[in-house]
């Protein structure tokens, strides 16, 4: 699932993760979650997503946090 919904392709947004081959990088997406959109409100604002891309998106999120450590200063 998560393959059929992020992709990366090097001619859209300069390869960076996106929804399903479309301009929307998978990180403006955790972003507006991020920010406290709910689901609803992104659903009904962007109309061409659906809720399968929320989820995959935050399983991409999950996957990266899982195998990366990142030294965060405090």
């Amino acid at each position: 699932m998560l393959h059929d919904r992020v992709t990366i392709d090097p001619a859209i947004c300069t390869g960076k993760p996106c929804i399903r081959g479309m301009r929307f990088p998978v990180a403006r997406l955790l972003g507006l979650l991020a920010a406290g959109e709910t689901r609803e409100s992104i659903l009904a604002s962007y109309p061409y997503l659906e809720a399968e891309d929320i989820d995959a998106a935050l399983l991409y999120a999950a996957a990266l946090a899982e195998d990366e450590t990142l030294d965060i200063a405090s």
